[in-house]
């Protein structure tokens, strides 16, 4: 094997090496493997409902399922306030925005563990994988964001209080803070999986909690004043609601809370991939 000084003399046309930096994002070598992260999410689109009779119709039934679960339960037994919206139109609001993060969490938090066979035999940017899903993930977002226009449309011309706001021109930079802290959030559980095991099994229970502390099915202005501070911390309640807001009309649009929420997410972005570029120096002997 060649030292470093070997490997500068000869004309390689790249030289691998480990980060010797704890903070190590090379975007340059991410885009180079542009053609591969779309290689992997049209692998993860095809693969998931290859095999199914109805295919992709489950992306929009997913949300119709849930919202009448969700209207049943919560609106009609539970009689829960929705701000006075349409009980129906408010649940699949907070599902469309929730299954996208749930779903970027759940699907990147094992990916040491999943990608370990094809990890161990060719190189390539390990976050590729966790960028890929997240991608395809979104893509599953817009068309489920399809239907709720289609819904959102419906009620409108039934005469609902429904009034859209200018807010819905920043609707892209609330889809890539979502994507961020969803990413964030999944390769930091996926670092630690490769040590603790437990974590796998956990990993659907917590972000069943994580949502119920989340205004999914219950708008924030139910919260008790004393807990408003901690439903503040959570990122989500921010992205929920401002979505919910620009959409509807409805909701609570506090920029301290988006700041908030804004300061946290880069915070488990960072520590997301900082762990994660530690861990894939040495997973194998892990995993």
């Amino acid at each position: 094997m060649k030292n470093n000084n070997e490997a500068k003399g000869e004309n390689w046309t790249t030289v691998l090496e480990a980060q010797r930096t704890w903070f190590d994002l090379n975007l340059l070598e991410l885009w180079r493997y542009r053609d591969l992260i779309f290689l992997f999410v049209r692998r993860d689109l095809v693969a998931i409902y290859k095999q199914t009779i109805l295919g992709p119709l489950w992306y929009l039934l997913q949300p119709l399922f849930a919202t009448v679960v969700f209207t049943v339960i919560f609106g009609e037994i539970a009689r829960i306030p929705t701000d006075g919206l349409p009980p129906a139109l408010f649940y699949m609001t907070g599902i469309v925005v929730w299954n996208y993060f749930s779903g970027c969490v759940t699907s990147t938090s094992d990916t040491f563990v999943t990608n370990a066979a094809i990890f161990g035999k060719v190189y390539f940017p390990r976050l590729v994988v966790p960028l890929s899903t997240v991608i395809s993930n979104m893509l599953t977002f817009f068309v489920q964001l399809v239907l709720l226009l289609g819904f959102s449309g419906y009620f409108y011309f039934k005469g609902a209080p429904i009034q859209p706001t200018m807010w819905l021109l920043l609707m892209p930079a609330l889809i890539i803070h979502m994507a961020a802290l969803g990413l964030g959030t999944g390769i930091f559980i996926s670092s630690l999986t490769t040590k603790y095991r437990d974590l796998t099994f956990a990993i659907g229970f917590c972000v069943q909690l994580w949502m119920y502390a989340t205004p999914v099915v219950y708008p924030i202005s139910q919260v008790p004043e004393k807990w408003q501070w901690l439903i503040s911390l959570n990122p989500m309640t921010a992205i929920v609601e401002s979505f919910r807001y620009a959409l509807l009309g409805k909701g609570t649009l506090d920029f301290g809370l988006i700041g908030m929420s804004i300061t946290i997410t880069l915070i488990i972005l960072a520590i997301g991939v900082t762990l994660f570029g530690r861990i894939e120096k040495t997973f194998m002997d892990t995993v």
